[in-house]
């Protein structure tokens, strides 16, 4: 069988002949696919050696992985937030201490490696949740978006896509004023949000999005603004939504709705909203974010690292909410160990196995995830989508042994980030045979931009 592209008139300029490839359904043998202009261009099956000229990718090629929520800074703060025991609401002094200390430059530094570490992963594009807006004390930088910038550019250097979610973060909670540490996260107003966010440029790697921080963070009658905002640019917008009992408790005490309600009363909710966490719901919020069609970014290893709890992701998806999954606070940084362990978690939940197919849960991790980013035609191997893939290997320890019919059964159960051989991002090898081709020794930039925060 041989699928084309249709007719661009841009020459192929790269072709990768893939040992064994997922196309969405099954794993098929022996696939040729050719690059033009960083879109796949075609996509031959039945090619039982390498053409001459191609690049050979032997193991399991997948569609390009999307980290659909992250925090680079979050980066340093791994072990480190290991030591003692605590709450998120602890959790989060550390986090200020470390953001404190970040500057334009040192905050590229760690953007890059940490993104490089990502492409190392398997992932070719991240949603960047953004809210480390100003200097310390709330003043704004000489060019009011140098934190933002930087790692748009972190990303590039680091060959990846960047969705960059700027964050309207306003108040510490229901009518109160920013604390010390949050004043550079705050514009003070929506409308002064806006103004800054709106000058933020974007680029060939880069989308330009929104968030809202929380529903206590920005105050109900300034969520239109945020809303208006993306609507006029066709932007996705993101919410950290429901992650604590205390932030349902303390909405239902200043609202009398929860937070769900509360954002679907002011117009928040919708196909191009995603939802991050949505861990404490009650059955009118899943009916709510479901009908709606919200997205629902589930963060398995930070829900558990800091304790958050499990939310309903299976009741989620049965009313309509398409899943993602992202690596957020960076306690690891494994698509698959986000995949497997949403089902894992379903499972002790509910003492039954098999919520979803390996197919459904590497969809979460691509397609679906790529869609929330504001990326709706990547996330699979086929003629015009970005040529954006990554190949895991089948014969590591962890992966050895299982036929390959299973093989994607084997990387969403087995694999993890280190089994991932090659990163292809718009065409461009930018993980070769497990090592970075842009950044030359990842673990020593990643500890020398650590290194920097803490001296």
């Amino acid at each position: 069988m041989q699928l084309t592209a249709q007719p661009t008139g841009t020459p192929v300029t790269a072709t990768y002949w893939m040992s064994h490839a997922w196309l969405g359904t099954h794993v098929e043998p022996g696939v040729t696919l050719d690059v033009a202009g960083g879109r796949v261009a075609g996509v031959r099956t039945g090619t039982d050696a390498p053409p001459p000229g191609a690049v050979a990718l032997r193991g399991l090629t997948l569609p390009g992985l999307a980290n659909t929520h992250s925090h680079a800074f979050h980066r340093a703060l791994r072990s480190t937030a290991q030591v003692g025991s605590g709450t998120f609401w602890t959790w989060r002094e550390l986090m200020y201490r470390t953001a404190s200390r970040l500057t334009p430059d040192t905050y590229f530094d760690l953007a890059r490696a940490t993104y490089a570490e990502m492409a190392l992963a398997g992932i070719t594009a991240v949603g960047e949740f953004h809210y480390l807006h100003h200097a310390p004390g709330g003043t704004p930088y000489d060019d009011p978006n140098a934190m933002g910038e930087a790692l748009v550019a972190a990303a590039g250097e680091a060959g990846i896509r960047i969705t960059l979610l700027d964050t309207a973060y306003l108040a510490a909670g229901f009518g109160e004023k920013p604390n010390r540490h949050q004043l550079r996260f705050s514009d003070t107003t929506a409308e002064a949000w806006a103004e800054r966010a709106s000058l933020i440029k974007g680029a060939d790697h880069a989308l330009i999005g929104a968030a809202i921080h929380s529903v206590r963070a920005v105050p109900a009658g300034q969520l239109a603004t945020v809303v208006r905002w993306a609507e006029d640019r066709g932007a996705p917008l993101h919410v950290h939504l429901s992650e604590q009992t205390a932030e349902n408790d303390a909405c239902l005490a200043a609202h009398g709705r929860t937070p769900t309600r509360l954002l679907a009363d002011h117009g928040v909710l919708g196909p191009r909203t995603t939802g991050v966490h949505n861990t404490h719901l009650t059955a009118e919020d899943i009916q709510l974010l479901g009908s709606s069609a919200t997205g629902t970014c589930m963060c398995p290893t930070t829900e558990r690292d800091l304790a958050d709890g499990i939310g309903p992701a299976a009741a989620l998806q049965r009313a309509g909410s398409p899943l993602s999954l992202g690596s957020d606070s960076h306690a690891v940084i494994d698509l698959f160990e986000e995949a497997r362990a949403m089902e894992l978690n379903e499972r002790l939940r509910t003492h039954v196995r098999g919520h979803w197919t390996a197919a459904a849960l590497l969809r979460a991790a691509s397609a679906d995830g790529h869609a929330a980013l504001g990326r709706p035609d990547a996330g699979t191997l086929e003629p015009g989508a970005p040529a954006d893939l990554t190949t895991v290997a089948l014969d590591s320890v962890r992966t050895a042994g299982p036929v390959t019919r299973l093989a994607a059964e084997t990387v969403v159960f087995a694999a993890g980030a280190a089994d991932v051989r090659h990163t292809v991002v718009a065409g461009r090898h930018i993980v070769r045979d497990g090592r970075h081709t842009l950044v030359q020794d990842v673990p020593r930039a990643l500890a020398e931009a650590i290194a920097a925060l803490h001296g």
